[in-house]
């Protein structure tokens, strides 16, 4: 199971969290009063603001940095399908990452909106997402990314390692799934798989354009975003290819598994009433007789006969071993 995200921090503003980049992987924390006003004091420093998009003022602030104005709308839209594009020397991307919130689907993916001209990033969230915080430890620790380029691919590379501990749990899931066999309960298990079929469809609706995204990346770029962090990119190109794959097959193997569940459920409703059928048909010539038998008018055979009631049931009986005679020549039985 996935740890919970650790808890935010306090906002300063609007901002979650920032830090100047040294260029040698650590970074010193710089407040928002700070942040806004920044400029390098030596040579590879880097600006990186994570903030929240949705507070106000965030816009007006983009605006102040030279942004134009269409940009900057992008930055803090809720219309967040992944994509990428390059603005003069400065890259945008909104990319999206799985929701590991308390309650939340995997298929309801967070939006993560990028800016960066290679001096600043500048990373934005709505709801909550653990990627960012993951790259911020490590710049914590002193192992983090050294220049802007860095910065991105390492929240990609976050971002594409995540869905894949999604992935892997639906896997393991239809496997343990496939191992229950008829012993589970079948409304269960088919409720299980159609939320994994929902997860997979809403996985690839938003993995599929992000592909795109980093596609662009890789491809246009300004000149900040050096070679290696193109093959970076290249490689985790790679891995959410494979990723989308692996959707694929889980979506493909829910659709076997619910398949057959439904069949071997119809099997077993399908003999229920079979042996019903049969059970009807060798009780009705015998419900007849009895029934025919038990009219209570004057003439009745054998109603002063104390021998009658044993000829009756012996007459039942021939009736009965003649039907199963008859079933199973038939192969009725």
């Amino acid at each position: 199971m996935t740890a919970p995200p650790a808890p935010e921090e306090s906002l300063d503003g609007p901002m979650l969290f920032g830090r100047v980049l040294d260029g040698k992987g650590g970074g010193r924390v710089i407040g928002w009063g700070a942040a806004r006003s920044w400029k390098p004091e030596a040579p590879g420093e880097v600006l990186w603001l994570h903030v929240c998009r949705n507070k106000p003022g965030v816009q007006e602030w983009l605006d102040s940095l030279g942004i134009p104005e269409p940009t900057a709308e992008l930055l803090v839209s809720d219309e967040t399908r992944p994509r990428a594009l390059r603005e003069g020397n400065a890259l945008v991307a909104t990319l999206r990452g799985i929701n590991f919130n308390p309650g939340a689907e995997p298929e309801d993916m967070i939006a993560l909106q990028v800016w960066s001209d290679g001096d600043r990033v500048i990373t934005l969230r709505r709801r909550r997402l653990q990627s960012p915080r993951d790259v911020l430890a490590r710049v914590d620790a002193g192992r983090g990314p050294r220049d802007a380029g860095r910065i991105i691919t390492d929240l990609v590379e976050a971002l594409i390692n995540r869905m894949n501990v999604s992935i892997v749990d639906m896997n393991d899931t239809i496997d343990a799934m496939e191992e229950q066999g008829s012993e589970a309960d079948t409304d269960e298990m088919l409720a299980r798989i159609a939320s994994i079929r929902r997860n997979c469809l809403g996985l690839q609706r938003h993995m599929a354009p992000q592909h795109e995204a980093l596609e662009t990346i890789s491809r246009t770029a300004p000149a900040w975003f050096e070679e290696d962090d193109r093959r970076e990119i290249a490689e985790s190109l790679d891995r959410l290819r494979r990723y989308l794959e692996d959707i694929n097959i889980s979506k493909e193997s829910a659709l076997v598994l619910q398949d057959d569940i439904r069949a071997r459920a119809d099997a077993r409703s399908e003999r229920t009433n079979y042996l019903l059928t049969i059970v009807a048909a060798i009780f009705l010539p015998l419900g007849f007789i009895t029934g025919l038998l038990g009219i209570n008018v004057g003439g009745m055979p054998g109603v002063e006969d104390g021998h009658a009631f044993w000829i009756v049931v012996g007459l039942c009986c021939g009736i009965l071993l003649v039907q199963v005679i008859l079933f199973w020549r038939w192969k009725w039985l």
